[in-house]
């Protein structure tokens, strides 16, 4: 793994993290993520209220057990949320999401019962009751198969992607969901606080590699092309934008959704979110950059920074080393005219410009474990 010369580009990064990475890509890894913030949203009205603060559709027909990932749209059709909301019954929801967003999304939430004037409706906050484990790689299923009673629940065919259900591990009930922010075959385990060092010390045993937050939020979803929610994701940018619109516009009404609307029938959006790699990081002092952070987006031959039509400046919003590929992979959004697969920017890093090369428009993954891999 390359070493990290510049202080500035070493400061925030553990020296093992790209070997956790490969670790979890080659065989299986597991993440502490127990910093999720998680409500169950439970009444009568509990669909409604979830239905209307939901781009994609949460209720309906949806069979419990099955998990939905969706956004949260200000009025101006901005992007407000990320989060995941799995049916738990009729009447039962339980909405994940992340760690610096879930106080955010709750009151978000809870404005929303205000608007719609519901009053079926109630939270539980299960943030401290429940841990969270994530469980990913080509062996995570054959791993996790060692320390069940009934291997077969956890198949293929038993338990699809985007499901969510109850398990049994060493004699611990494991709410299991079956998604993935890495890339990966596996699970987000959830289980009472008091089983955590049980469940993690049987999968250490197994020689599962203890994966940190460097490979979840940073390198192995880059790698995917994977969207983060107050970075690549803003209320400044729209769906559209992200390369997240969904393919139909659900039938229910939804906050937002006259903005969204708007935003599909345009012929073309303002900016895309592309996908680059920065080819050659060396500075002006001979030393390869490892970058970080958020950074201007030039134009090659002016050097001003690139500003879209409604007077949003181009930067980087996500920027890491991807460990798979072996390159420095960033995401940034540019106007739809300069949005061209094969051509160059420049980032700005620190006085220093790196030519950065868009190599996707939209959401497409540079490493894209085959569907049978992922999905098996």
């Amino acid at each position: 793994m390359p070493t990290r010369e510049a202080e500035w580009d070493n400061r925030h990064f553990w020296e093992v993290s790209n070997a956790e990475h490969l670790a979890l890509s080659d065989g299986v890894g597991m993440i502490n993520l127990s910093h999720f913030a998680i409500f169950d949203v439970v009444g009568a009205e509990a669909e409604a209220l979830l239905e209307f603060c939901s781009v994609a559709k949460v209720g309906t027909d949806t069979a419990v057990g099955k998990g939905v990932y969706t956004h949260f749209l200000d009025h101006t059709g901005g992007i407000h949320s990320d989060l995941t909301i799995v049916r738990l019954a009729d009447d039962r929801f339980r909405v994940i999401c992340g760690g610096d967003t879930g106080h955010r999304d709750y009151v978000w939430m809870q404005r929303m019962v205000d608007k719609r004037g519901l009053t079926q409706v109630e939270f539980i906050d299960q943030t401290e009751q429940i841990a969270t484990l994530g469980l990913w790689g080509p062996d995570a299923r054959v791993t996790l198969q060692k320390l069940m009673d009934d291997p077969d629940s956890i198949s293929h065919d038993a338990f699809p992607y985007a499901t969510a259900k109850e398990i049994n591990v060493l004699g611990i009930t494991i709410w299991a969901f079956r998604i993935s922010y890495v890339g990966e075959q596996g699970w987000e385990l959830y289980f009472p606080f008091g089983e955590g060092l049980k469940l993690w010390d049987a999968l250490a045993e197994l020689d599962v590699t203890p994966v940190g937050i460097e490979t979840y939020a940073n390198s192995r979803r880059l790698e995917k092309s994977l969207r983060l929610q107050n970075d690549d994701l803003e209320i400044d940018y729209n769906l559209y934008e992200a390369g997240l619109s969904r393919p139909k516009v659900k039938a229910a009404d939804f906050h937002g959704k006259d903005a969204y609307v708007a935003q599909r029938e345009l012929p073309e959006q303002a900016a895309y979110l592309c996908t680059f790699v920065l080819e050659d990081t060396t500075d002006d002092q001979g030393v390869v950059r490892y970058p970080v952070g958020h950074w201007p987006l030039l134009d090659p031959e002016t050097h001003e920074v690139i500003i879209d039509s409604h007077g949003r400046r181009s930067y980087t919003t996500s920027v890491a080393f991807g460990p798979s590929l072996g390159q420095n992979i960033a995401m940034g959004y540019l106007p739809s005219d300069r949005a061209k697969e094969g051509d160059s920017v420049l980032m700005e890093y620190f006085g220093c410009f790196f030519p950065a090369k868009i190599v996707s428009v939209g959401y497409r993954a540079l490493l894209d474990p085959s569907n049978e891999r992922v999905r098996s």
